[in-house]
């Protein structure tokens, strides 16, 4: 299953700058991207298997007839979004050209249907070849994108063009051919997702049907266009995000305390979780048992952007609201009385959104402005968010 447009595969080929694909694989992750990496069989004198999947957490193979029985070519050309060939040698560069597949890597590349992108690195007297200069021609023809090497200090002592580009530069070239940004980039935005509960005893509790989804998907969104992003989770099933700082709590007293904390460092906040109305005035330290369960006394949880509104300054905060009908003047009148900038009004009248892929309703702007938004997915409404998001900041 992919990733949510995350997955790369990352194609290592055999050059003594194998080494510097380390660092690009934790970029990578740091961004929120899911990596395995395939290194062709001689790369592995530089760089070893164990080291890989070490640092992807994946299990590494570099021939076909490993695995077989996952037919491991086709499952991860299905599974990649984008492949980086870093570093790629003559010799990988002359064999992806002329559609040979003869390792793991070359038959991934054959069988996928996605961006590449590969990251030349060789001697300046091979990457001037005329083999190696029609050979990139030709891919660049094919719609594949080829770094120039960078003019540098070569391990041969030589000095010249042919140099591991920087990481820095890598990224930048991904992301022109991922389509991601980087206009949130030093950029901290604080996500609340998931659902709070409040315990009436050690088994029983109050809750709702939040998944967090929505939340994580702001988070993704965020972290490919270069926020640092921090999420606080309440009771959410999910896999963490790499790259993302991931605080639990469970109740609201609880998410609103880390709220306290991490608000005053944010930029913009997005409080997709859903708040328990009220909790149990008092938590039985027993169960409860089933003939003194009668009823439940309740008290109201406290409004957790209203508690944070005194310590808000140049923040932007997006808001999110649940209703079975539209109403236009309500919705404009939480946006105003939460002190939101954005609010997102879910249309939950056919049940299909909690632990949803998708989503529907309406964007609210404090200028007054309404976007309605048709069934989409949870992620492309993250990304439209921050986009509404960013023009308010300007």
């Amino acid at each position: 299953m992919q990733g949510h447009g995350r997955e790369v595969i990352l194609g290592v080929g055999g050059g003594i700058a194998a080494y510097k694909s380390c660092d690009l694989l934790r970029r990578l992750q740091e961004r929120g991207f899911l990596v395995t990496v395939v290194p062709t069989p001689s790369s592995l004198n530089f760089v070893g298997s164990a080291t890989w999947e070490a640092l992807s957490g994946r299990s590494v193979t570099t021939e076909v007839f490993q695995d077989v029985h996952e037919v491991r070519h086709i499952s991860l050309a299905k599974l990649a979004n984008f492949i980086i060939i870093a570093p790629a040698t003559a010799d990988l560069i002359a064999r992806i050209a002329h559609g040979r597949a003869d390792d793991l890597l070359t038959n991934v590349i054959l069988a996928a249907d996605v961006p590449i992108l590969i990251v030349p690195a060789m001697h300046p007297n091979m990457w001037n070849d005329p083999a190696t200069i029609a050979n990139v021609s030709t891919l660049r023809q094919r719609g594949v994108t080829v770094m120039d090497p960078e003019v540098g200090a070569l391990t041969s002592g030589d000095t010249g063009q042919g140099r591991f580009p920087e990481t820095a530069n890598i990224l930048s070239a991904f992301n022109e051919i991922a389509e991601l940004g980087s206009d949130l980039l030093g950029k901290k935005v604080l996500v609340t997702a998931g659902g709070t509960r409040e315990a009436i005893d050690p088994v029983r509790y109050i809750g709702n049907k939040s998944s967090g989804k929505q939340g994580y998907a702001i988070a993704r969104a965020a972290l490919q266009r270069g926020a640092d992003v921090t999420v606080i989770a309440a009771n959410v099933s999910l896999a963490p995000i790499a790259g993302v700082r991931t605080i639990e709590v469970s109740s609201a007293k609880q998410m609103l305390e880390r709220l306290r904390e991490e608000f005053v460092h944010t930029d913009i906040l997005a409080m997709t979780a859903a708040i328990a109305d009220a909790r149990p005035s008092q938590e039985s330290s027993a169960k409860i048992k089933k003939s003194e369960y009668i009823k439940i006394d309740l008290v109201e949880n406290p409004d957790l952007l209203a508690d944070i509104l005194p310590l808000k300054k140049d923040q932007l905060i997006i808001a999110f609201a649940a209703e079975s009908s539209h109403d236009e003047a309500e919705a404009q009148r939480k946006l105003a009385s939460k002190g939101a900038d954005i609010l997102y009004l879910n249309d939950i009248s056919h049940d299909d959104i909690f632990n949803s892929e998708t989503t529907y309703g309406e964007i609210f702007n404090l200028n007054g402005s309404v976007a309605k938004v048709a069934k989409t997915t949870k992620d492309t409404l993250a990304h439209q968010l921050l986009d509404q998001a960013l023009l308010q900041l300007g």
